[in-house]
């Protein structure tokens, strides 16, 4: 037990869990954004998984970091918008779609690595750019505090920042007044002249980019090539992060890192010979027993109202 303790009970725990909690924080967010939209977010899972793609050959073709970031965010976009279309304008059921689109991903990422690298697993052949860490000036220098805050990637950073900028959006701004009005009551937003559609694209646009930016990570942040699979349920975690935050961005930072301090654990574990097999459901256990009580709570405050 006091091993145990000793593994978890140190600043470098603390950095780990929030280097883990990033994609699944970028993956969150992209769901709510969804969710405010009216949109379904099954598809998350495939459109990471592609853009963790995407990120190292943009950053291979262009030998610049910000290319392949670049190139991620706008197959973010580009995904989500087909995503859109085949839904709001073929009508085609949300679902579906978005389970297509997260098969497709799984053939698609290895088409285009063994036709760009000519391996099938893996990027690993490809010099490619990846997004650096960071120390922060003085805060670099404090102690504890330092160890844990600073020199994340800059990704990392971004995500912690768009968690604020997000709720200022939602909350704050018309654009977010919109947004949630479309999602909640679309016929409603209509009959005051408000433009449908077009907020439906606009949700999309800025949920593909958090999702873009999440793949992103994965292959140029957490580590620095593309291996087939990488995103490993991610996508899924983030979805049920999403629901355990309750649609509120802070709400969502911190069931995102609930399940950093899991994914954590995990890989700690594995130092003191716990059973692998055993370790490697804690992530997937915990989400099914935090969903599990969300989704308990919420029935019994229904059945009060």
């Amino acid at each position: 037990m006091s091993a145990f303790l000793q593994t978890i009970l140190t600043p470098d725990f603390v950095f780990t869990v929030i280097r883990v909690m990033t994609p699944i924080l970028f993956a969150a967010l992209s769901c709510m954004v969804f969710t405010k939209g009216g949109i379904d977010s099954i598809g998350i899972e495939g459109i990471m998984l592609i853009c963790s793609m995407t990120g190292p050959v943009f950053s291979y073709l262009t030998q610049s970091a910000i290319g392949g970031v670049i190139g991620a965010i706008v197959t973010g976009i580009l995904l989500a918008f087909l995503f859109g279309y085949v839904t709001l304008q073929l009508k085609a059921v949300e679902i579906l779609a978005g389970i297509a689109l997260n098969t497709m991903a799984s053939g698609l990422t290895i088409f285009v690595i063994y036709y760009v690298a000519g391996e099938k697993g893996s990027t690993q052949s490809l010099f490619s750019p990846v997004v650096p860490n960071i120390e922060i000036p003085v805060l670099s220098s404090i102690p504890i505090l330092g160890d844990i805050l600073s020199g994340h990637n800059i990704l990392t950073y971004l995500a912690i920042i768009l968690t604020f900028v997000l709720a200022y959006v939602f909350y704050s701004t018309p654009l977010g007044l919109r947004i949630r009005s479309v999602g909640e009551n679309a016929q409603a937003a209509a009959s005051v002249g408000i433009n449908v559609m077009k907020y439906k694209y606009i949700t999309l646009a800025i949920a593909g980019t958090l999702a873009g930016l999440g793949g992103a990570f994965m292959s140029m942040g957490y580590v620095s090539f593309f291996s087939k699979e990488m995103i490993a349920g991610r996508g899924f975690i983030g979805m049920a992060a999403e629901a355990m935050g309750m649609g509120n961005p802070f709400g969502i930072f911190l069931a995102s890192g609930l399940f950093g301090i899991a994914d954590s654990l995990a890989v700690r574990l594995q130092l003191l010979n716990f059973p692998t097999q055993l370790i490697q459901t804690i992530p997937y256990m915990i989400t099914i027993i935090a969903i599990s009580i969300y989704s308990y709570k919420r029935s019994k405050r229904e059945k009060k109202l």
